[in-house]
């Protein structure tokens, strides 16, 4: 199997290269360069938001299946969905759970992949897109646009792995460690008066599910998380078991909030991905091995 990851290069993209790679695939890695790629796998070097050196770096190049890690923008999927036209059969986007941001209630029920539907989402082309800062302000709404515009206008077969918050592994963001530095630092975590649940996913579990979505034949969203929920409260007493250090919590209605303290329900339903046949393990299995991981 011939496997193009665009982006690939930190955290769980980079653990998706391996497990592709591991399994027999002949992976090409594309991006900017900036990190090498594994031993073993093609690297090619161009900027994805550059529509003719991505063409110039793929040259003749085809693939059974592209995934795509770092598409953030309708206008960048509007780029891929040309660009591969003709040089893959199927497309895995790495989405989010972000895309649910808004629609998610106190109490409310897990989210199913019906609640944002690709095919009749709104996409504007015009909005400042190319905008780093306005990326990252609208990151949510960029993915659901990415996926829509992607669902109507590829002229290949796309899925949508809507990705649980992921805990473990080089974690660049830094919120889980946020959370264990204040607890061990006996620091006040602060947090809403009624944390949400939210969902969450182990670094290497979303790795190894993106590279079974890739040999798979579905299509459209699917939703990728660990069984069981956390709130931000239940965070903070899964670290103090682990550190041995009863947790000091800030309980308040205003801001700032610490990550991962949500006032809605931040659950995702992953029936569809069971049906597929893909089983996730439950959070209960990892989540003291990602705190020790996190404590350094």
């Amino acid at each position: 199997m011939d496997v193009c990851v665009i982006g690939g290069s930190r955290h769980f993209g980079r653990r998706l290269v391996e497990e592709l790679a591991d399994a027999g695939a002949a992976v090409t890695v594309v991006n900017r360069g900036s990190t090498p790629a594994p031993p073993g796998v093609t690297h090619l070097c161009a900027d994805r938001d550059d529509e003719a050196a991505l063409r110039v770096a793929l040259a003749d190049r085809c693939f059974d299946v592209v995934v795509d890690q770092v598409c953030y923008s309708p206008l960048q999927a509007a780029v891929a969905a040309r660009v591969f036209a003709g040089r893959t059969r199927r497309y895995v986007l790495t989405s989010t759970v972000e895309v649910y941001a808004e629609l998610g209630r106190p109490g409310g029920a897990a989210l199913t992949e019906e609640a944002v539907d690709p095919s009749v989402w709104p996409v504007d082309l015009e909005l400042p897109w190319e905008d780093e800062r306005f990326r990252a302000d609208h990151y949510g709404e960029g993915k659901r646009q990415a996926e829509a515009l992607l669902t109507r206008q590829a002229p290949f077969d796309v899925a949508a792995v809507r990705t649980a918050h992921v805990l473990g592994g080089a974690d660049f963001t830094g919120r889980l460690a946020h959370y264990v530095e204040r607890v061990e630092r006996s620091l006040p975590v602060a947090v809403h008066a009624a944390p949400q649940p939210a969902s969450f996913v182990h670094e290497p579990e979303i790795a190894r599910f993106l590279a079974w979505a890739a040999t798979a034949d579905f299509t459209g969203p699917v939703n990728a998380a660990s069984h069981g929920t956390l709130d931000a409260r239940e965070l903070c007493a899964a670290i103090g078991s682990v550190t041995g250090i009863e947790p000091t919590l800030h309980v308040g209605t205003d801001g700032p909030h610490s990550p991962f303290s949500f006032d809605r329900c931040y659950t995702m339903d992953t029936g569809r991905a069971a049906g597929l046949g893909f089983r996730f393990s439950s959070v209960s299995d990892w989540l003291p091995l990602v705190v020790e991981e996190a404590r350094g």
